[in-house]
C-alpha cells in the first residue's frame, strides 16, 4: 500500500508519558511529524516533549473527561493549525479473580481503556474529518482471545476493537480511516507491573509459544508507525498475531478448558493475587484522579 509520509503532519498521542507512547511520540517526531502529547504525568510529558527530536507540546488531560479532551483538541489545533493523526494509546491494566476484585480498579480499567478512546476519538474526529486524516486505536492480543484473571482488560481491548471497527465504517466516506493496532506481552511499565505477581508471572510462563515470550519495545513501535505509514485497517506490532486472526474463533473453547486447568491449579494461591491497577502507568492514573 501506499504510504503516507509523516513530515508536516501533526500527530496526537495519548498516553504519552512512558512505555509505547513514549516511544511512538519520539519515533514519530524523528520522521517529521508534530507530536502533541497527551497524559496524567504532566512532568514526564515536559520531559519527554523536552527530547522530541522535532517540534511538539504535551497537554495534561484524563482521557475519560469530555471538557478537558475537547479543550486539548482545540489548543492543539490553535496551535499547530491541525491534527492529522490520533493514536488513542492511554491503557491501564488489573489482574486477578474478578470475584475478588476491587471494583473500582475494574471499573477504571474499563473507562480508561475503552470509554477513554471513545471520548478522544469524539474530541478529534471534527480535525480528523478535515484534514482526511487517520485514527489508530492500540488493542492488544488480549482484544483476540480471551484470558482468565484478565476480565477488565479482556474486556476493555475487545471493546476498542468493536469501537474502531464501527467508526470504519462511519466515517470512511469523510476521508477518515481508523486502524487497530494488536500488541503481545511488549516490555512496558505495565507488563513489568503485572510480572510482579508470583501467580500471574507463572501463568504468562505457561502460555504456548510465542503468546509467553516478552518482546522488545522497539521494533513493536517501528511496526506501529509503519501502520501510521500506510494508514492501515490493521497493524501488529508483533508479525504472527496477524496468523490469530484466522483462529480466534476457536479461542474462546480453548481458552475455556485449558484455562479452567491452570486456575485450578493455583487456586489455593489466588488470595494472594493483587486486584489494584498494575505498573507506573497505573499508579500514575490513581494519583491523578485523587489530585
Amino acid at each position: 500500500m501506499n504510504r503516507v509520509g509523516l513530515e508536516g503532519q501533526v500527530a496526537v498521542v495519548t498516553g504519552a508519558a512512558r512505555g509505547v507512547g513514549e516511544l511512538l511520540a519520539r519515533r514519530l517526531s524523528a520522521r517529521g511529524a508534530t507530536v502533541a502529547l497527551v497524559g496524567l504525568e504532566p512532568d514526564e510529558l515536559k520531559r519527554v516533549a523536552d527530547r522530541l527530536p522535532g517540534e511538539g507540546g504535551h497537554w495534561y488531560a484524563d482521557v475519560t473527561d469530555d471538557e478537558a479532551m475537547a479543550r486539548v483538541a482545540a489548543e492543539v489545533r490553535e496551535r499547530f493549525g491541525k491534527v492529522d493523526i490520533v493514536v488513542a494509546n492511554a491503557g491501564v491494566a488489573a489482574g486477578g479473580p474478578f470475584t475478588g476484585s476491587d471494583p473500582g480498579a475494574w471499573r477504571r480499567v474499563i473507562e480508561v481503556n475503552l470509554i477513554g478512546s471513545a471520548v478522544t476519538a469524539r474530541a478529534f474526529l471534527p480535525l480528523l474529518t478535515e484534514s482526511r486524516g487517520y485514527l489508530l486505536q492500540i488493542a492488544s492480543l488480549a482484544a483476540i482471545t480471551p484470558a482468565p484473571l484478565m476480565t477488565a482488560y479482556c474486556a476493555s481491548k475487545s471493546g476498542v476493537e468493536a469501537f474502531a471497527h464501527c467508526l470504519r465504517a462511519e466515517v470512511g466516506h469523510q476521508g477518515v480511516r481508523v486502524g487497530v493496532a494488536y500488541l503481545s506481552w511488549t516490555d512496558t511499565d505495565m507488563v513489568r507491573g503485572a510480572d510482579q505477581d508470583a501467580v500471574l508471572r507463572e501463568l504468562r510462563q505457561r502460555l504456548p509459544w510465542p503468546a509467553r515470550k516478552t518482546y522488545p519495545l522497539g521494533p513493536a513501535v517501528d511496526r506501529i508507525v509503519a501502520g501510521i505509514e500506510r494508514r492501515g485497517a490493521h497493524v501488529y506490532a508483533q508479525g504472527w498475531l496477524r496468523g490469530m486472526q484466522g483462529v480466534r474463533g476457536y479461542l474462546p473453547g480453548v481458552v475455556g478448558v485449558v484455562g479452567l486447568r491452570e486456575v485450578r491449579r493455583v487456586a489455593g494461591r489466588l488470595g494472594g493475587v493483587g486486584t489494584g491497577l498494575v505498573g507506573a502507568g497505573g499508579v500514575a492514573d490513581e494519583r491523578g484522579r485523587e489530585g
